[in-house]
């Protein structure tokens, strides 16, 4: 099997040592690439700062093009790509399948937005002293872009950095998870295909442990991580100066109220709950249910999730594939083994062969439990019971996390209470909070994180404010 080489300021390059990566269902070897040495690290850092400038002048329409340009590459290449990511990461072909449709759509998107990427112009002359004034407000890029990405999407989730920087004129130097190298390798290849200047990418695929000089470098001013909490505010305490964007993930909720459609519910909670084997930061973790509708939602829920194809992610068929690592089904499955020795009870699921676990349905699952505080990553779904709409909306609150909510109503004033009460960055009525349209603004409050993602979102996100004043005008 061929070596895939990394991308040192767009182009491609081979490191003094290679890494394996092996398919988290039977252990088959998913490729191998090039490691990047220190020196090469610091060429690729070097070699945005240098470009920074040059970037930014950027024309749009060289910007704009560059990615339409891998938008339709995506496209092109879209079989081979979900065939790498279920290999390297797991993920069932269908939803691979998704993932690579949904980053065709989110360089599309990008190309989009930086055509409408303009200044604002503001008359001054509102009072007296300012007249003949005009403000020419426009955005600069803060610099250099440092994209720290998951493994549960390996593309998109590198599509929500990269296109964004690009959009604005950002340099960007990808580090790609270690478990998931091989896509956002495969991405910057395409990259390489456009007339965009060397330097503007780098994909680093180095070790967790070597991220922090990256971090902590000031030539790379902007950092924007997605994963965990801890690691993500670990990284905002080691550079307080610098513009840190994190998504952090969380435990989502979907209510559902007694007029709901629980048919629908039932099915989409299901399958939202154990896509991507549950990992996903806004997977269905909790479910709460009004009492008046609770037992007959569960008897539509429970044979719905038994339903679920689990098996071979290479299988057309598959809808629930292996866990990333049997390392973190081994966690999933301790956290459920703590969750019943403390009073829950399983409705279905649980058996675990090797990274895979049978989708897990728990009921009377104690408050405290990890399954109920914590993002269990994995296909865990706890069902509880609310006495009321007061209640059950207490409950979606009763977190440290507020990533994204669903809530199955045909209500609109039950809608727009939620809207007013959840403290959630996204609210989906009438379905999961799994949805994500990738131009729409995502990112949540509390410990989901800070700043937001989607096209436009995060072009805000890694650029300033600048104002230019006019005077002497005749306006």
């Amino acid at each position: 099997m061929d070596v895939r080489t990394f991308w040192l300021a767009g182009r491609p390059a081979d490191g003094d040592t290679e890494l394996t990566v092996t398919n988290p269902h039977d252990g088959r070897e998913a490729g191998r690439y090039s490691v990047p040495t220190d020196e090469q690290v610091e060429q690729a850092v070097a070699a945005a700062h240098a470009v920074a400038k040059e970037a930014a002048a950027l024309p749009v329409h060289v910007r704009a093009e560059a990615l339409a340009h891998v938008s339709r590459r995506l496209a092109e290449r879209a079989d081979e790509i979900a065939r790498l990511i279920t290999a390297e990461n797991g993920k069932p072909i269908f939803w691979a399948r998704g993932e690579v449709g949904r980053a065709v759509a989110t360089f599309r998107f990008a190309a989009e937005e930086t055509r409408r990427w303009s200044g604002d112009v503001q008359r001054l002359d509102t009072e007296p002293a300012a007249a003949g004034r005009l403000a020419y407000v426009s955005r600069v890029p803060h610099g250099p872009v440092l994209a720290i990405t998951p493994f549960n999407f390996p593309l998109n989730l590198v599509a929500h950095k990269v296109a964004p920087a690009i959009a604005v004129g950002a340099p960007v130097i990808v580090k790609p998870a270690p478990a998931t190298p091989l896509s956002s390798l495969l991405l910057g290849e395409i990259l390489a295909e456009t007339d965009l200047p060397a330097g503007m990418f780098s994909v680093l695929p180095v070790q967790n442990e070597r991220a922090s000089g990256l971090v902590q470098d000031p030539r790379l001013p902007v950092v924007s991580f997605t994963g965990s909490a801890p690691v993500g505010y670990a990284i905002a305490d080691q550079v307080p100066r610098k513009h840190v964007t994190l998504e952090l993930g969380g435990n989502a909720a979907a209510v559902v109220l007694a007029d709901a459609d629980l048919d629908w519910a039932a099915s989409r909670i299901a399958l939202f709950s154990n896509y991507q084997a549950g990992q996903s930061c806004i997977a269905v973790q909790r479910v709460i249910v009004e009492r008046s509708v609770h037992d007959a939602f569960v008897e539509r829920l429970v044979p719905a999730v038994e339903g679920l194809v689990t098996g071979d992610p290479a299988d057309e068929k598959t809808q629930v594939g292996p866990l990333v690592s049997v390392e973190a089904a081994e966690r999933v499955e301790q956290w459920v083994r703590e969750a019943v020795d403390a009073g829950a009870r399983v409705l279905t699921g649980g058996s675990r062969e090797g990274a895979t676990i049978a989708p897990v349905v728990l009921a009377d699952v104690p408050a405290d439990a990890k399954v109920t505080r914590e993002e269990v990553f994995g296909p865990v779904l706890i069902v509880q019971p609310a006495e009321s709409i007061d209640d059950a909306y207490a409950m979606v609150n009763d977190s440290k996390y507020g990533l994204q909510a669903g809530v199955f109503t045909r209500s609109l004033d039950a809608a727009f209470r939620a809207n007013r009460e959840l403290e959630v960055g996204g609210l989906i009525i009438g379905d999961v909070p799994s949805y994500r349209a990738d131009q729409m603004p995502y990112g949540g409050v509390k410990d989901s994180g800070i700043g937001r993602e989607g096209l436009h979102s995060a072009m805000t996100d890694y650029t300033y404010e600048k104002v230019m004043v006019l005077t002497g005008l005749s306006l």
